[in-house]
């Protein structure tokens, strides 16, 4: 492997672990939100019970997530400096705005979560966990402006080579953050019911103490998790119809579609090497004219295939990398416009495959505890244990396949926006050795690893021991204040 691959496995791995903790904190947050808000409103302890268990796991996983967080900054400098260079006037924008408002809100009025229980009034200490909360989804929003910015560059112009930022407005406005935004969300909260499911299943089957918390624990879990399903239905196919315009080749790459075709038909399942330049060894189940309409709401449209759009790439960026040494390997070499397929074709079909099992999951649940009953089944716990990592799974299969298809470009090309606000993922590598970058990979996804091993036993025991390790002592209340022994 040569700097590039290395650093792109770093970044990828580091990403993708972090990224794990980022869904659970956003939709957990707002589900223990929602819960104190039904304490302090109706008064039952049930829902303060709720409160504290589940806002216990996530303030282990925020923490880990703060952590992973922090070294996602540091690689725009230590692996992709060109990169930072590049885009910097505009990429900056919106990760200070992440950093200096949602960031410090989400901090500072967790903290107030944590150690006010008996310090403020109930409505104050609610009004506290929901600006963390709502913080967290506003923090999630700039990270996605500027992942957006990278797929679809908007509100800028090329000055000596480089974008400049003429427009926060349109980069916060960005068609595309507007349509990832509801999708991303919707995914953390499939990720919280599928959370919630798991884990409430497994406790009201270990034991009958506090079945009441653990059975509406359950039924929160998978009404939340099933209208989490719908929403990524909606906001996917509002995506879908962006992709055909805005990066036509991986539209292509999704269905490896190889030839153009009208009307074209939706690729259920392959069969054979989806590699293949040509396509010809492919067998698959379609489903007629589907793909037209995802791609442009009409069943009769063209969906163009990788054949036409590497020739029209060819002829509008190039068909050969220029001589540079700090290409390396690519310097002077025929540029690849097709990403890599057997990922993006079968990425995007177990992104759909595991959110459905999940929702799955989450109908037979709501079905098994109807009017009042208890499922009593042994192999319930285990299958909602084992849905859990079903979003978790979905969310990342999505990422990959988003941030792979639009390879080879770091920034991609915007049809319709300035000509030359685009960068090749291979001209954005820092200038490093193969074994300064191979020596981070590896102290990273050790850290990383241990981080994970810490974050399961914490979990875990919390989980154990159930309410009694995270309340052992009943609340009381003095007129407006809770006050609460730990």
């Amino acid at each position: 492997m040569d700097v590039l691959d290395l650093a792109r496995w770093q970044f990828g791995i580091t990403t993708v672990y972090h990224f794990l903790m980022v869904p659970l904190t956003i939709g957990l947050s707002l589900l223990v939100a929602g819960m104190q808000t039904a304490w302090v409103r109706t008064g039952n302890p049930r829902y303060l019970t709720m409160t504290k268990f589940w806002g216990k796991l996530l303030l282990i996983n925020f923490a880990m997530g703060v952590v992973t967080g922090i070294v996602q900054e540091f690689q725009f400098g230590m692996a992709w400096s060109e990169y930072s260079r590049f885009v910097g006037d505009v990429f900056g924008a919106p990760l200070a705005m992440e950093g200096l408002v949602a960031f410090f809100v989400e901090s500072t009025f967790l903290g107030l979560w944590i150690f006010g229980w008996d310090r403020l009034s109930r409505r104050v200490h609610l009004a506290c966990v929901w600006a963390f909360s709502l913080a967290t989804v506003v923090s999630a929003y700039f990270i996605l402006a500027a992942n957006s910015w990278m797929q679809h560059p908007v509100g800028v112009e090329l000055v000596d080579g480089r974008p400049r930022l003429t427009s926060i407005w349109q980069v916060l406005g960005n068609s595309t953050v507007l349509a990832a935004f509801p999708h991303a969300v919707a995914g953390a909260f499939a990720v919280a019911g599928a959370f919630l499911v798991g884990i409430a299943a497994w406790r009201l089957y270990r034991s009958t103490s506090d079945a009441a918390v653990w059975r509406s624990s359950l039924r929160l879990g998978t009404l939340v998790g099933v209208l989490a399903f719908g929403a990524l239905v909606v906001s996917g196919d509002l995506q879908s119809k962006l992709m055909f315009q805005q990066q036509p080749m991986k539209m292509a790459s999704a269905e490896a579609l190889c030839h153009t075709e009208r009307p074209a038909g939706f690729s259920v399942f392959a069969i054979g090497d989806v590699s293949s330049p040509d396509c010809e060894n492919v067998k698959s189940i379609t489903v007629p004219a589907l793909l037209s309409f995802l791609a442009n709401s009409d069943f009769d449209s063209e969906v163009r295939g990788i054949d036409d759009l590497v020739a029209e790439y060819q002829a509008r960026y190039g068909e050969f990398y220029p001589v540079d040494p700090r290409l390396g390997e690519l310097s002077g070499q025929r540029i690849d416009y097709v990403p890599n397929l057997p990922v993006t074709y079968w990425g995007f079909r177990l992104m759909i495959g595991f959110g459905a099992v999940g929702a799955g999951i989450g109908v037979l649940g709501w079905w098994l505890t109807r009017r009042g009953r208890v499922p009593r089944s042994r192999w319930l716990p285990r299958l909602a244990l084992a849905g859990i990592a079903t979003p978790f799974l979905a969310n990342s299969f999505g990422w990959i396949f988003t941030e792979l298809g639009r390879q080879p470009f770091v920034v991609a090309p915007n049809p319709s926006g300035v000509d030359g606000v685009w960068m090749f993922t291979a001209r954005a590598v820092s200038g490093l050795t193969v074994g300064e970058v191979l020596f981070s990979l590896i102290a990273l996804t050790l850290v990383y690893g241990a981080l994970a091993v810490v974050e399961v036993v914490l979990i875990r025991r919390y989980v154990r021991g159930g309410v009694a390790a995270v309340l052992p002592a009943e609340p009381e209340r003095d007129d407006d204040v809770l006050t609460f022994a730990y």
